[in-house]
């Protein structure tokens, strides 16, 4: 199939983004996360996912893989994928000192992109070589080798005090109440929720942009995305000495600031080499969506009682990744309304336009982190120069 023909219309496009996709927790789940211990939980997580995985070979070899089967196995995998998702992101603080939950997060961050980096690769591989049906046999025992690192990881023991029996809005509310009380943490969710929106509105047009308009070829784009992930991985391995120099409060709204000019250059791209520029844009980008990210998300477990982490966290997600269609519908009809460049120009401009939250927030008074158990906000600071 020609690619110009693939690349489709960014109205048709706008629904499917290309990238950056992901499940949205249900509020359920995240109590279930808070409520259990959160290591056995990714293990029952991880076994449950190894058992689905494994049971696409067996329902294969006795010719019962159906779509319907396929359905089932998709959508208890997508329930279980969603409680290890919320519990790994609160089990950490439990594992690692609070002065390396940035450096933690920033190794979390290289070894789940490296995954990602790897696995297309390796999956299609196994497919010429061995089926799809098979290829799920290797999925189910990397699920294995998943409960079996976190078996053999030893923690301090946490005593669980019994949890009062609570109805499920409040506990459905608390989370948010907890958020709503830090500036700081508010500030962040609505930065977060914007760039999401803006970001994934860029996203849905950004093929059909470099073919139709930059008459990429197939090289080109896959040189692009190849650039792009360039500013992420270095970022990632520098991610704890920035936020020891600039200050680990202060990388928050650097991150979302600096980059901005670089996003510029994304419409400004043309057609030749000069669609290099496209990927220049889009590594600062990919920059600072991994600097900010984990600031921020150690910034979360930093000042959350580890009694309701689970369930910010959860709404953290809940609330950022709800945008994710609604930017990738708008990315497509501002296309087919503007034209590509001009889409394109107000995406970058409405992504940059996010640093705006943290800048105008009390993170632009501080240097580092609030002590432990202090709320943003709201105890001392160490403060820094602007």
């Amino acid at each position: 199939m020609d690619l110009r023909s693939a690349a489709g219309t960014p109205t048709a496009l706008g629904p499917y983004p290309p990238r950056r996709a992901a499940r949205r927790p249900d509020r359920r789940r995240e109590i279930v996360a808070d409520r259990l211990d959160q290591r056995r939980l990714m293990i029952a997580c991880d076994l449950g996912r190894a058992a689905l995985m494994l049971s696409l070979p067996v329902a294969a070899l006795v010719g019962q893989l159906t779509l319907p089967f396929l359905y089932v196995v998709v959508g208890l995998g997508g329930v279980l994928t969603v409680l290890f998702t919320v519990a790994y992101k609160s089990l950490l603080p439990r594992l690692v000192p609070t002065d390396l939950l940035v450096d933690g997060n920033a190794k979390l961050t290289i070894s789940q992109d490296a995954a990602e980096l790897l696995g297309p690769t390796v999956s299609g591989a196994l497919i010429g070589l061995v089926g799809a049906a098979r290829t799920f046999l290797t999925n189910g025992l990397a699920f294995l080798v998943s409960a079996l690192t976190l078996i053999l990881i030893r923690e301090a023991p946490v005593r669980r005090e019994p949890a009062p029996r609570v109805p499920l809005t409040v506990e459905l509310t608390d989370r948010l109440g907890f958020i709503r009380r830090q500036p700081i943490l508010v500030s962040i969710l609505a930065c977060t929720t914007w760039s999401n929106f803006w970001v994934m509105a860029s996203a849905s047009i950004e093929v059909t942009f470099l073919v139709r308009e930059l008459d990429a070829t197939p090289v080109q784009v896959g040189l692009v995305f190849s650039v792009s992930a360039v500013g992420g991985l270095v970022v990632r391995v520098l991610a704890s000495r920035l936020s020891a120099w600039l200050g680990s409060a202060r990388v928050i709204w650097v991150a979302m600031a600096a980059p901005g000019p670089f996003y510029l250059l994304m419409p400004l791209a043309r057609p030749g080499w000069g669609v290099l520029l496209y990927g220049v844009g889009l590594a600062a980008s990919s920059a600072n969506a991994v600097l900010f990210n984990v600031a921020a998300m150690s910034y979360r477990q930093r000042i959350t009682p580890p009694a309701i982490l689970g369930r910010v966290n959860a709404a953290f997600l809940w609330i950022c990744f709800g945008v994710i269609p609604l930017g990738a519908l708008t990315g497509g009809a501002l296309g087919t309304a503007l034209g590509l460049r001009g889409a394109l120009w107000v995406c970058v401009l409405g992504t940059w336009a996010a640093r705006l939250f943290v800048v105008c927030s009390p993170l632009r008074r501080m240097r580092d982190m609030p002590p432990i158990g202090q709320a943003a906000g709201h105890g001392p600071h160490r403060a820094g120069g602007s």
